[in-house]
């Protein structure tokens, strides 16, 4: 019999790592300039903070959306990458680009005409509502006009990082993190002769770095034509058969995110009740902080998709198992270091939130401290997850999102809000050890092997132009 290791050797480790860490890279700039952006609204007092934040809350939905589509299109991008199928991967990107497009209108829309309701949804019992909606309508009012260059960037980003080609998203975000920033110094509050524009500048200052984004990869990406390229004039055309294949995979992935990003936002809203304007900008500012952190999980989906993922889809089925497995304890490894650094961030909370309350500091560092803590358990987790969507399984992420978040985590926040006064912090802490169950019930999920399948051997059907 063959001996089966639990770790992989180092420079499988490495290749691991050359994949992931510019894919990491490209996410702490994104974070970072969350950061900078909470950190200059933050002199603006709580209140203005809380309304930016909650517009996050709510657009996050369109962005777990976002990221589901590209998830979707992306387990079969690296699979067809795997098997050098240059038409495969062109329809996996117009399978993105167009469902991307169709949200991103959608979500627009529903901003436009419903702010006042959509974002009241999320602070209705807290007892400064009113001032953080109407802080909150001016800023949605005008990020609205990102999400179509959003969508368009990160189909493109998305498709470079699945086919191993991870070092031009990160050196366009690098670009794009300059932009923002020097817009948010010169809008927020009127440097270099602008008008003080405060919030709407912040939305401003986003709005002319995601456009610039947008240009720079579409520039780059007619003049390199990787093998996903695909011209504006064949955009529209698509094989249905394999469009509507993607498309089942990304319902189920979109059943078990959707799941996941309403109950996320319930929990939001029940934490937002629990005090005023210092609940929902400490909150934020523990999560921007945070997410510094949370950028090794976008690097743990795409090593394990275009490791295992490629490997599939040269039909190497016993390389692609043992892989996974490598990949799975490594993650738990990296968590256990992340955590460790994480935790002593609190000191930055000081030094970058120093004009928040002295209410809202404190909840921004417990925050940090529960998240560190159940930072390895997410690491694994995810890599579970990504394991599975390498080989096309989305009933596992269904089965683990769903059926924990319905049976055991939403009971459990509205059980803590009705029966304890508990902190947001603390109900937080709480209601997050589910996470436990999940990792059990997505073990049990992955050993079924749903997953090690090569999709590239799936009929791709007859061209249609629509």
């Amino acid at each position: 019999m063959i001996k089966r290791t639990h770790f992989g050797s180092p420079a499988f480790y490495k290749s691991a790592l050359a994949i992931a860490i510019p894919v990491m890279l490209q996410a702490l700039l994104q974070n970072v300039v969350s950061l900078i952006d909470n950190f200059m609204v933050a002199g603006l007092g709580d209140v203005k903070m809380s309304g930016v934040n909650v517009t996050n809350q709510l657009l996050f939905i369109f962005f777990v959306s976002m990221n589901t589509i590209s998830v979707a299109g992306g387990i079969f991008m690296s699979q067809y990458n795997g098997a050098k199928d240059s038409d495969g991967m062109q329809q996996s990107f117009r399978f993105k680009f167009h469902v991307s497009m169709i949200l991103a209108i959608v979500v627009g829309l529903a901003c436009a005409f419903f702010p006042k309701q959509l974002l009241g949804l999320l602070v209705n019992r807290n007892t400064q509502s009113a001032e953080i909606v109407e802080a909150g309508s001016e800023y949605l009012a005008l990020i609205i006009f990102t999400l179509i260059p959003i969508g368009i960037s990160t189909s493109i980003a998305t498709s470079f990082r699945e086919t191993g080609n991870v070092k031009p998203p990160l050196v366009i975000s690098v670009a794009a993190t300059l932009v923002n920033t020097f817009f948010n110094w010169v809008f927020i509050y009127g440097n270099l002769g602008a008008p003080r524009l405060e919030v709407r500048g912040a939305a401003i200052a986003t709005i002319i770095a995601r456009i610039v984004e947008m240009v720079i990869y579409i520039v780059y990406i007619r003049k390199t034509r990787p093998l996903f390229y695909s011209r504006i004039r064949d955009l529209f055309k698509i094989k249905i058969k394999l469009f509507l294949t993607i498309l089942r995979k990304s319902g189920l992935l979109f059943a078990s995110e959707l799941s996941w990003v309403i109950i996320e936002t319930i929990m939001t809203a029940v934490y937002n009740g629990r005090g005023g304007a210092e609940i929902v900008s400490g909150m934020a500012a523990g999560w921007a902080i945070a997410n510094l952190f949370m950028l090794i999980f976008g690097g743990i989906h795409t090593a394990i998709g275009v490791i295992v993922g490629g490997t599939l889809g040269k039909n190497e089925i016993d390389a692609a198992r043992d892989q996974a497995r490598w990949l799975k304890n490594g993650a738990f490894i990296l968590g256990c270091f992340i955590a460790l650094i994480e935790s002593f961030s609190v000191l930055l909370v000081p030094l970058v939130f120093g004009n928040l309350s002295a209410d809202s500091r404190i909840v921004t560092r417990n925050l940090l401290w529960i998240i560190s803590a159940y930072m390895p358990v997410w690491t694994y987790l995810n890599a579970q997850f990504a394991i599975a969507r390498a080989g096309g399984d989305a009933i596992m992420g269904a089965w683990v999102d769903v059926s924990v978040n319905t049976v055991l985590f939403l009971p459990g926040i509205f059980l803590l809000a009705w029966f304890t006064d508990f902190g947001p912090v603390a109900m937080y802490a709480i209601v997050k050890i589910t996470d436990f169950v999940k990792v059990g019930v997505a073990a049990w999920q992955l050993s079924k092997e749903r997953w090690l399948k090569n999709l590239t051997l799936m009929g791709k059907g007859d061209e249609v132009i629509m």
